[in-house]
């Protein structure tokens, strides 16, 4: 695909992307920034923005059941479709399975924890950028970060394809961008038409794994056709019956106990897990109270 500002419709298929398919429409490399803080290379001003550095570090795994059903479906997405996106309201589960399936996938991470300031586009891509920079250092040339700071209306699918041609220009090991919760900015104007052709666009190495309380404005949404975009929803998200009754069962729980919290929760991660470590406390204290000795105090000499 010719790299042209005046045409910006996909002219090829996701996964076929090479570095001479797209001419530079970057031009000479900028020089090195720093890796916590992004400048604008204009040679008109020179504008820093302080980064704050836990967006876009790697959120710690805490003790949790993985789910080998949720990961053989990112896993397939992984293998046919340039991004996936996790959909679901507070509790579902989507950090927690994204965090244990980016730790297991193979692939360098580069992970960034979206927050309602960010709807302005070059903040958002000074933390995405960033991000990228820590696997892939030498990405974020000077053309690029001049569009960040000025790209708008017929210009955003221009950054896009700048975005894209950076990853395959600054090639490595196989990356894996995850973005939390993308739904705090999916008001923004510009984020349908960068999407809409950052997506289909990205190369065969690198997959995009979204986070969003809402699903997917309706352009990303029909993606899914195009074998682009897959979605996994809600219902998807929630428990089976036999995860449950396999978390229940690693605290030392019954069966039953499991069927009836995932009654109580409809399956929701948060929910269930909460009702698992409250019955497991409640177990272990009635046990402490009926041992011998319980309640009695020994004497200090």
């Amino acid at each position: 695909m010719e790299f042209n500002s005046n045409e910006h419709q996909p002219s090829r298929s996701p996964h076929t992307t090479t570095s001479a398919s797209l001419k530079n429409p970057l031009g000479p490399t900028g020089r090195d920034k720093s890796l916590f803080k992004v400048e604008s290379p204009s040679e008109l001003e020179s504008v820093q923005m302080e980064l704050i550095h836990e967006k876009i570090e790697i959120p710690p795994l805490a003790a949790c059941i993985s789910r080998p059903r949720l990961k053989t479906l990112l896993e397939q997405s992984l293998a046919s479709c340039t991004s996936t996106i996790l959909s679901g309201r507070s509790g579902t589960g989507k950090t927690t399975l994204a965090k244990d399936f980016a730790r297991s996938s193979g692939r360098l991470i580069a992970w960034y924890k979206v927050d309602a300031p960010d709807n302005e586009l070059r903040i958002f891509f000074q933390y995405l950028v960033t991000s990228i920079r820590r696997q892939r250092r030498a990405f974020g040339s000077q053309t690029l970060m001049q569009l960040i700071q000025s790209a708008s209306g017929a210009q955003l699918p221009l950054l896009a394809e700048a975005f894209v041609y950076e990853l395959e220009r600054q090639p490595g090991d196989p990356l894996l961008i995850v973005i939390e919760d993308l739904h705090l900015v999916c008001d923004a104007e510009w984020l349908v038409p960068v999407f809409r052709r950052l997506l289909p666009l990205l190369p065969s190495d690198v997959h995009m794994l979204i986070t969003s309380r809402t699903m997917p404005p309706a352009p990303l949404w029909r993606m899914r056709s195009k074998q682009t975009l897959s979605v996994i929803d809600e219902e998807t998200l929630a428990f089976t019956r036999d995860e449950a009754i396999t978390l229940f069962e690693s605290l030392g729980l019954s069966r039953e106990q499991a069927s009836i919290a995932l009654d109580h929760s409809h399956g929701r991660a948060a929910a269930l897990s909460s009702l698992a470590a409250t019955l497991h406390l409640a177990e272990r204290k009635q046990v402490r109270d009926k041992s011998p000795g319980a309640g009695t105090r020994k004497k200090i000499t």
